[in-house]
């Protein structure tokens, strides 16, 4: 069992709720099968609760209540599944295109016993019209400019894009600007959540499509 702090333990608890025992497990998967079938690298296992499974999971507090979310890039289910576990009345599908992460997902899905959860084994341009989405969401996928052509178009002209990002969200997002219009973005502003939880909070980029 991978060890949490205390400060990491208490932002667990007050995200995950009674869930808790379950995110736990998903992490043991990620520290164990993940890293060993190449969804993570070995370094990255100390880390998996403040920078990934934490760092993920406060966002879906910016989620509406009932929202069907689907998740470009899921790769190891960041942030996907660390919002099904933190939002049971989400339902999440999951777009990954390489087999092995899919098949690693599913495995996990099963596991954990999550009936919210649909995975995809797609591209994102390819599941535009089969994916009904009011979020798109996206983690290390590719710079803004570049993900707002795989994300914004899976809302079929209204909803809102929630990119998890780094600290060149507002220059990204200044790049981005002209195509995130084009495409039909009616606003677009960076988040910061998770502030008082997590020792390092979590920045986003918020795309709002339509009205």
């Amino acid at each position: 069992m991978l060890e949490m702090t205390a400060a990491e333990k208490a932002a667990a608890e007050k995200i995950f709720g009674d869930r808790l025992g379950l995110a736990e497990r998903y992490v043991e998967h990620l520290a164990t099968s993940g890293t060993e079938r190449g969804l993570l690298g070995p370094r990255e296992v100390p880390r998996l609760w403040s920078r990934h499974v934490l760092n993920c999971a406060v966002v879906a507090e910016l989620i509406a209540e009932g929202a069907a979310v689907a998740d470009v890039g899921s790769g190891a289910g960041l942030p996907g599944l660390t919002f099904a576990l933190a939002r049971p009345d989400l339902q999440l599908t999951l777009i990954e295109p390489l087999e092995r992460r899919v098949i690693w997902l599913n495995e996990v899905v099963d596991d954990l016993g999550l009936d919210n959860v649909t995975v995809l084994r797609t591209r994102a341009e390819l599941a535009v019209g089969k994916v009904a989405a009011d979020v798109v969401t996206a983690r290390a996928v590719s710079a803004l400019k570049t993900l707002a052509g795989l994300t914004i178009p899976l809302l079929d002209g209204r909803g809102e894009v929630l990119a998890i990002k780094g600290r060149s969200a507002a220059e990204e997002v200044e790049k981005a600007a002209k195509i995130i219009r084009k495409l039909g973005g009616t606003g677009t502003s960076v988040l910061t959540v998770g502030e008082g939880l997590l020792e390092e909070p979590t920045t986003v980029v918020r795309i709002v499509v339509g009205s």
